[in-house]
């Protein structure tokens, strides 16, 4: 059950913090000039961890935009939740009454969400209107919203702007003002009430290729995503590799099905197309700081700057040609390490500005919120609070990171599980017995079948499919691959030391640790969920 801790007069001045909660989509750590890019303009965000806590060791539980964001919502393992592009599920109208928005609200707090949801909640998933009932003001698109999202969702019709990260920007800000006049958000009160705090959650699709692979420089954009960084060197990342320059695989071939990975990286192939995906990139993330800025001017503006906590974060990184390798999914540093930055106003003067090393998960941004809103986290949370990383006490979080990779289709990626602590990261891979994605579109091809739907349908027999690779490594299943890195020595992770007889040790250590964290990660029941497939929606349509 879920306590408010905190009591006052209902006609009194609530003096709990506000929250804005800022996500963006496949950001890597090192995109901003906070985490040591040098050609990104970030000002505005390296302001706010100039002011704030820098977290350095701050990691996604599953390297994919469904399952990770719900993970922050519910403050769960995927493991525990069960929900992804591949589990022919939804989230259950019980499991969401405990996610932080809804505890949030109930909580006293008035609550907003603007930008992408990417979470099928209830039943009919994306279609059920839960997502919408759940906040006081509801201004989003499900499913990517791409760079022009006024060309994929009506509910941003009204917008002034044609561009996804000013778009959100508007929201943010109707959602701010005192008297909400942003045609098509969704609504339930007229105002935002001065004697309740807020809590704002924006999600973003940038600098996800879904919205990078959509700009289109068009008259009506900005000049930062018509020219900026078009005149300056771009090089190539560290590592980087062009497939045609592969000779020896990052991951042998039996264990990622790297010939049947989706079209949509393809960009990494090549250092020319690479080059220009990588412009895009930093022009959105310039956008976003932008937004940044004008959320902070707007605070400052309102008198509301000295009460209100803001959390920037990304729901998982993104494998840019490194060795390679194009997506996400994988359990590398590229993927699942990602900045986190916290600023409190009431933190102590001698914490502003700090970079704190203790290893930390998304799933602990859901606690953290509540623990500073003095709402009681329920039972079913599996992050942590941060609290005591933001109040000078210190202390260590968790010992362990522990990451996953569930998504397991033709598309070729296997089964991951992976642990680490601050110097070594032990991987485990599972063998993918999918039908291959080639031959699937071949077949399509040939019946005249539409392509989306073979490629994205999920149909009702995947639901145990996906049950069984969830519990399949609790049941003794081996792994087909490891790999086992000094991120001391080696932070890039280029040598596998699996084999290597003077890291036994740390293997033997880290297997111990595997087995406890990834039972602890499952917890205990069956996930709540309800079946959301083909056959279960009449107008149903992967996002």
């Amino acid at each position: 059950m879920t306590v408010l801790l905190f009591s006052s007069n209902l006609h009194a001045q609530d003096s709990r913090p506000n929250f804005i909660f800022v996500l963006t989509d496949d950001q890597s750590y090192g995109m901003m000039g906070c985490d040591g890019n040098e050609r990104t303009h970030t000002p505005n965000l390296d302001q706010l961890a100039r002011e704030g806590v820098f977290f350095d060791r701050a990691y996604v539980t599953s390297a994919i935009c469904t399952p990770s964001r719900i993970s922050i919502f519910l403050s769960q393992y995927e493991r525990k939740h069960g929900v992804n592009f591949n589990s022919g599920t939804s989230v259950a109208p019980d499991a969401w009454k405990q996610s932080y928005p809804v505890l949030m609200r109930d909580g006293g707090y008035y609550t907003g969400y603007v930008g992408k949801n990417h979470a099928p909640i209830g039943k009919g998933g994306y279609q059920s209107g839960l997502m919408e009932e759940s906040f006081d003001y509801f201004y989003a698109g499900h499913g990517h919203i791409r760079f022009y999202p006024k060309d994929v969702h009506d509910i941003f019709e009204g917008a002034e702007y044609d561009t996804q990260v000013e778009i959100v920007n508007e929201g943010a800000q109707d959602f701010l003002s005192n008297e909400h006049r942003l045609e098509g958000a969704v609504r339930f009160l007229d105002e935002r009430p001065n004697d309740k705090p807020f809590c704002l959650s924006i999600c973003l699709n940038l600098p996800h290729g879904a919205g990078t692979s959509t700009m289109q420089r068009r008259e009506s954009d900005d000049e930062i995503y018509k020219t900026l960084y078009r005149d300056i060197d771009i090089p190539l990342p560290d590592h980087y590799v062009a497939k045609a320059d592969i000779q020896t695989p990052k991951l042998p071939a039996n264990v990622l099905h790297a010939q049947e990975r989706q079209t949509g990286y393809d960009y990494v192939d090549q250092p020319d197309t690479l080059k220009e995906r990588v412009i895009r990139q930093m022009q959105a993330m310039t956008g976003i700081d932008r937004m940044i800025g004008n959320l902070r001017t707007k605070l400052e503006n309102d008198g509301l700057d000295d009460n209100t906590v803001i959390i920037f974060c990304s729901d998982h990184g993104l494998l840019m040609g490194q060795h390679g390798l194009g997506g996400k999914a994988l359990c590398y540093e590229q993927t699942t390490h990602v900045p986190m930055i916290v600023f409190d106003p009431q933190l102590p003067a001698v914490l502003r500005g700090a970079r704190c090393n203790e290893l930390v998960q998304t799933i602990d941004i859901a606690a953290t919120m509540l623990d500073l809103a003095e709402i009681e986290s329920p039972s079913t949370f599996q992050g942590k609070s941060l609290r005591p990383l933001l109040s000078g006490s210190g202390g260590e979080i968790r010992p362990y990171v522990f990451t996953e990779n569930l998504w397991v289709t033709h598309f070729g990626n296997p089964r991951i599980e992976a642990v680490q602590d601050k110097r070594w990261k032990y991987i485990r891979y599972y063998e993918n017995q999918r039908t291959p994605a080639s031959l699937k579109l071949k077949v399509a091809k040939q019946m005249g079948i539409p392509v989306s739907k073979m490629l994205y349908g999920v149909h009702d027999n995947e639901i145990p499919v996906y049950r069984h690779h969830a519990e399949s490594s609790l049941q003794g299943e081996e792994p087909i691959y490891e790999e086992l890195y000094d991120l001391q020595s080696d932070p890039d992770e280029l040598a596998n030391l699996i084999n290597d007889p003077h890291s036994a040790a740390e293997l033997q250590r880290l297997r111990a640790a595997w087995k406890a964290e990834l039972t602890k990660a499952r917890g205990e029941g069956p996930p709540k969920v309800l079946r959301y497939t083909v056959e279960s929606e009449k107008n149903y349509k992967s996002k």
